[in-house]
């Protein structure tokens, strides 16, 4: 299976069941049956934690956590090397920063970037996208 990493938008999109999420839905299934799990910035994982804390509160944020953890997902840590690109590409196209750690993993995994965010259209030249 080839490699995919979940931007915090395809993974709210899983958890909010909309438009796209069959996809991801579908993305996880596979992982889980080729035993190859999908991979997530830790950025962006706690992208989706603030962001359901926001919205849901602090239990509910806990509580997608433990889900996150029961999904065939593997976190990232961000160390130097992919700081440093993010960065680049913060620099180079102006993407939200917690956005360019997705798209730093995608590049330095030559992997597939799994969005429905536009504002990842500046990249496509650059990240390959699969657009949910």
């Amino acid at each position: 299976m080839k490699t995919h990493i979940l931007d915090a938008n395809a993974l709210m999109t899983f958890f909010e069941d909309r438009p796209g999420a069959a996809l991801v839905e579908e993305l996880l299934a596979k992982a889980s049956e080729t035993q190859t799990p999908l991979l997530m910035s830790v950025v962006n994982w706690g992208e989706v934690y603030y962001s359901i804390w926001r919205i849901r509160g602090e239990a509910v944020a806990n509580e997608k956590l433990r889900h996150i953890a029961q999904l065939p997902i593997k976190i990232v840590d961000a160390d130097l090397e992919l700081t440093r690109l993010a960065a680049s590409l913060k620099a180079a196209h102006g993407l939200p920063y917690a956005d360019c750690f997705g798209a730093a993993l995608a590049q330095s995994r030559k992997a597939d970037l799994i969005t429905g965010d536009r504002d990842f259209a500046r990249i496509e030249s650059v990240v390959k996208i699969v657009w949910l």
